[in-house]
């Protein structure tokens, strides 16, 4: 897919979001909220519904958390202690990474090049299996991942 214009979401820059390659929206770095919720805002389709649903699973989870966009995908972590997780879409899936998978139990099913992170593929008609997220948000958070705030 070519790269294509997407209007952003009031708080954002003026101009236009573009999706990347593959569907990414292209957002410019930034911590706290606003932005993350800019990333989600310009998810194409479906992908925005999972988007949405994610953050709000991992908030639920981790109240306290710390967010932010790094290199157009939304991170979470806890302040002073590195990111656990974070999530970007493509046009076939929304891709969640966690730093420390290999971790966790269950282990997420898609193996990474970085032997301790993990990934989970969520597709349009998949049904996310709610509990086992939020098991995967709850060990993350506490072994934590990448600190590079």
């Amino acid at each position: 897919m070519a790269h294509s214009n997407r209007k952003k979401t009031p708080g954002a820059d003026a101009g236009t979001q573009r999706l990347l390659t593959g569907g990414n929206p292209q957002i410019p770095k930034g911590d706290e909220d606003e932005p993350v919720q800019t990333y989600i805002a310009a998810m194409p389709e479906w992908n925005q519904d999972v988007g949405r649903r994610l953050d709000e699973l991992i908030v639920e989870v981790v109240p306290s958390l710390r967010k932010a966009v790094r290199w157009n995908t939304p991170f979470f972590g806890v302040e002073g202690q590195g990111w656990f997780v974070a999530f970007g879409c493509t046009t076939r899936y929304v891709k969640v990474t966690f730093f420390k998978g290999t971790s966790l139990d269950p282990i997420p099913p898609v193996a990474s090049k970085q032997d301790a992170v993990r990934y989970f593929h969520i597709h349009e008609d998949d049904e996310l299996d709610e509990e086992c997220f939020r098991s995967w948000i709850r060990q993350a958070s506490r072994l934590l991942g990448e600190a590079v705030f």
